[in-house]
């Protein structure tokens, strides 16, 4: 079936964007409009349509709800156009088309497609008419990065009792570097299981017993040490079961090693306990980035990476153990490192560029209240151009990851501009190198530019499902803060429900750019489609579950991360209307979300209060 054409619901969309051409209109797009004010509407949605028409009255007005001061929401049903009200799926889809588009050459931080993407974003914020947000009146902040790359021509290897194990790139080892520094040598360093490698006083576990790693090579397992643990194992309990900590998470692996004065950091690489398979681990290609360290700050392993299950197997059976019955024994506080009596050794050649990315920042200045901030972000990066895949393609677009997050953080802005000016000052900002570990987001929370104390809420959106509406949206984290709470309400206005995320153990929470704001005490919310299967309209949850599935294990990180014309955006922008009506009611109030008691957040949080009263 043909397109069904566009139904205008939204007479003050903002800007006009570019005419879908010829070849790329697909189903359920009025390319010959071109302006994308309208609604994106697909075969599977004609009863909506229909709805529509009888009710377009009333959705012009919920279209324009940014007039009203006090919401009233009223629960519609979720295929009902008006649970993604005053969101246009349609300019979801167009500016996410452009932000994944060859032009911007996978939008890498340093490389020419940065430079086409901050131009693209500044403009879009300055057509909606929003001010600049970042220093002395700009619309970005510099972000000073280093660029790593390590020559895939190096050599890795594990020596045993005389023998050398070669150690191939990246099939058995994935290695990178943070450092400055034009070559990454390793010669015949000591290999130390640490286990999980967690400190953690406030849960009595202490994996490192005061092993000195001076010069060695610690090797970790992936996530917490009750990640795996069954009932009345010692560790069962002692983090948050299946549900990822951030000790689970590797940053914190290759912190701790470089704490402790480790030439290197290897993690075991599990599927279950990551996350992501081994191509998402490799995808990076020997490329890093870190934020340039300012003199005498503590420096990094000089590499780190992850190693495949299987080569750790064969090392544990040469040193006479059994890997799964060492894994066991982590679960206990009585662990204790282990000497596995293997050197490690490698050799490569490391490019090295200083390059100046940008983080981009706009603000919507509020009235009475114009010192307190809520925020509304994602990040512009993805990765680049890689190795070419089976069609020769070697752009990775990033389309759901995260240009759609970004479209979704424009229509936010165009929304809350079409109506009256919010109590608080609004800011919408698009984050470089959260790809490379969150490095934008973590710049600007420790060089901020307006008070962590004075943020009422970070609102993150990344990696948005288009397959279509939902009866649900999936929370992230869940027990954190009052803004779930939020959440729950208007997402039942929307006829929806809220699903806590069903893959805890992936640390989710902790790998998105919403958590350097939290680390400094401000609440936060992400929404991520990535934490568990929508329940799909059409479908269900079995048909939003295989979406996760396909998503993650091939096109995540990968050149099939693209825009596509048959996406049915519905459903991501019943989220984006979601974060809106959350951000709307914080915006026109004085009301301050709280962390909950049980969030290792609240602490921070408390610390500032007085700046809040």
């Amino acid at each position: 079936m043909r397109g069904l054409g566009v139904l205008a619901l939204f007479s003050k969309a903002g800007p006009p964007l570019p005419a879908l051409s010829p070849g790329e209109r697909g189903v359920g797009v009025d390319a010959s409009r071109g302006e994308g004010r309208g609604l994106l509407l697909q075969p599977t949605a004609l009863r909506a349509v229909l709805t529509a028409m009888k009710a377009s009255s009333l959705l012009l007005a919920l279209a324009l709800a940014g007039c009203a001061t006090a919401p009233g929401p009223r629960a519609v049903a979720a295929d009902d156009p008006r649970s993604f009200a005053p969101v246009d799926p349609n300019r979801l889809s167009l500016i996410t088309r452009s932000l994944a588009s060859d032009d911007f050459e996978g939008r890498g931080p340093g490389t020419p497609g940065e430079a086409k993407t901050i131009a693209y974003l500044t403009e879009q914020f300055r057509q909606l008419g929003l001010e600049p947000g970042g220093p002395n009146g700009s619309w970005t902040q510099t972000v000073p990065l280093i660029r790593t790359q390590l020559d895939k021509a190096g050599t890795a290897s594990l020596s045993m009792a005389g023998q050398r194990i070669p150690l191939r790139f990246p099939e058995d080892v994935y290695l990178s570097s943070v450092r400055e520094t034009d070559r990454a040598r390793i010669a015949d360093a000591p290999v130390v299981f640490v286990g999980y490698g967690v400190n953690a006083p406030e849960r009595g576990w202490d994996d490192f017993k005061g092993v000195d790693l001076k010069g060695k090579v610690a090797l970790f397992l992936v996530n917490d040490p009750d990640f795996e643990a069954a009932a009345g194992e010692p560790a069962a309990g002692k983090f948050s079961g299946r549900a990822m900590t951030y000790y689970g998470r590797w940053t914190y692996k290759f912190e701790e090693a470089a704490r402790r004065g480790a030439v290197g950091a290897l993690i075991v690489h599990e599927s279950a306990g990551a996350g992501y398979g081994w191509n998402t681990v490799q995808a990076p290609g020997g490329e890093n980035y870190n934020i340039v360290l300012s003199p005498g700050a503590q420096q990094p392993v000089l590499l780190q990476g992850w190693i495949q299950r299987p080569v750790a197997e064969d090392l544990f059976r040469r040193a006479g153990l059994d890997f799964e019955a060492a894994k066991r024994e982590t679960r206990t506080p009585a662990f204790r490192p282990v000497e596995l009596g293997a050197r490690f050794s490698a050799d490569f050649g490391v490019e090295t560029v200083r390059v100046e990315s940008r983080n981009v920042i706009a603000r919507l200045p509020g009235g009475k209240r114009a010192d307190e901030t809520i925020m509304f972000s994602g990040h512009w990066d993805a990765y680049g151009l890689g190795a070419p895949d089976a069609r020769g393609r070697r752009i990775r677009p990033g389309a759901a990851d995260d240009g759609l997050g970004l479209a979704g953080v424009i229509e936010i802005a165009r929304a809350f501009k079409a109506g009256p000016r919010p109590d608080r000052t609004l800011l919408f900002a698009a984050w470089t190198a959260e790809e490379r570990g969150l490095l934008g987001s973590e710049y600007f929370a420790a060089n901020p530019l307006y008070l962590a104390e004075k943020m009422v809420a970070n609102i993150t959106l990344d990696t948005l499902q288009p397959v279509g509406p939902a009866r649900d949206s999936i929370l992230i984290g869940r027990g954190q803060s009052e803004l779930e709470d939020m959440m729950t309400r208007l997402a039942a206005a929307q006829g929806r429900s809220v699903t806590p995320d069903s893959h805890p153990e992936r640390g989710l929470f902790y790998r998105a750019d919403h958590f350097p704001m939290a680390k400094r005490g401000v609440p936060v919310l992400l929404l991520m489609a990535l934490g568990a299967g929508p329940d799909l309209v059409e479908g269900g949850r079995a048909a939003g579950d295989r979406w996760v599935s396909e998503f993650t294990a091939n096109c995540y990180h990968q050149t099939c991360d693209e825009w596509r014309a048959d996406w049915d955006l519905r459903g991501a922008a019943q989220d984006v209307a979601l974060a809106y009506a959350i951000g709307r009611e914080l915006a026109f109030s004085g009301r301050w979300p709280a962390w909950k008691p049980s969030s290792e957040f609240r602490p921070v949080r408390e610390k500032s209060a007085a700046a809040r009263r």
